[in-house]
């Protein structure tokens, strides 16, 4: 990084808005949510959701002695990484229309560096959103694309 301006994002804008009556019946209210994704190369993915983003591994499961799902965790947040059986073809496409977003209090400047850093390519530089918040995006191996914003 060296001689490289280090960027500095602004403040959040802060908007409150009423808090309206809950409805009747009572909606759904979640308090974690889980992805699980297909992915090609299991090893592989698991070394870059730790290695690149900084998953850390949790519970594997097995069948039949090879291992064929992780749980990736960040925080409160799990990914679960399954191996594909290629039963629908090795070449099928992945990721397609299909985007997580995820929210982080760190610093998503020094996330993506990181990210960098460790060779990967950005799809998208931290930036400012049309909305007021601060975000970068990153594909992972399989082509899932993933949109990290600072809260």
């Amino acid at each position: 990084m060296g001689s490289e301006k280090r960027v500095k994002r602004p403040t959040k804008k802060q908007v409150t808005t009423p808090r309206s009556e809950r409805s009747r019946p009572e909606t759904l209210r979640l308090r974690s949510l889980a992805a699980s994704l297909t992915v090609n190369d299991l090893a592989r993915s698991m070394a870059w959701y730790r290695d690149v983003l900084g998953f850390t591994v949790g519970e594997r499961w097995e069948e039949d002695g090879k291992v064929r799902g992780i749980q990736m965790k960040a925080g409160t947040c799990d990914i679960m990484l399954g191996q594909d059986d290629l039963a629908k073809g090795a070449d099928r496409t992945k990721g397609a229309g299909f985007r997580l977003w995820v929210a982080t209090v760190q610093d998503i400047i020094t996330i993506a560096a990181r990210i960098k850093e460790r060779g990967w390519p950005l799809d998208r530089d931290p930036a400012e959103t049309p909305w007021g918040d601060w975000a970068f995006a990153v594909s992972d191996p399989d082509g899932f694309k993933i949109t990290v914003i600072q809260e």
